[in-house]
């Protein structure tokens, strides 16, 4: 984790607060356990969003979440070649890379299946030679 861009993702949680900003923690945190040593970097800046949004990659960029007013949404830029055995994907289900959970306030988080779909999105970043982050993530 501690890396600058660790520090301000966690700053961004806790300025982000409520039950968006604990699921966003959780989230982290899951992504955590399932892969220790994951680059944590902060992509796409822009006038509207100055922070930027918090992207984790290992073997190549897996997973970003943002913020919504009304729901946190997790992306997986490689979705839609990853099982989905416990169907946690909610969004981008037609198109043919990416795939999101988005979560509203009082969603139930399948943690386990959760954690195993970033292990599984990881592993299908390594076994497919995705493009590496400019930041590293092994």
């Amino acid at each position: 984790m501690g890396n600058e861009a660790g520090a301000i993702i966690e700053k961004l949680i806790a300025d982000t607060g409520g039950w968006r900003g604990e699921r966003l923690a959780e989230i982290r945190a899951i992504i955590f356990e399932a892969a220790p040593d994951v680059l944590e970097e902060l992509k796409w800046q822009k006038p509207t969003n100055p922070v930027g949004t918090p992207v984790w990659s290992k073997h190549g960029m897996f997973a970003n979440a943002n913020a919504f007013k009304d729901k946190v949404k997790l992306t997986f830029l490689h979705g839609a070649h990853l099982k989905d055995p416990k169907k946690l994907f909610n969004n981008g289900l037609e198109g043919n890379k990416w795939r999101a959970i988005d979560m509203k306030q009082g969603h139930k988080l399948n943690k386990p299946a959760l954690k195993a779909l970033f292990k599984e999105a990881i592993a299908y970043n390594k076994a497919n030679n995705v493009p590496k982050s400019k930041g590293g993530g092994t």
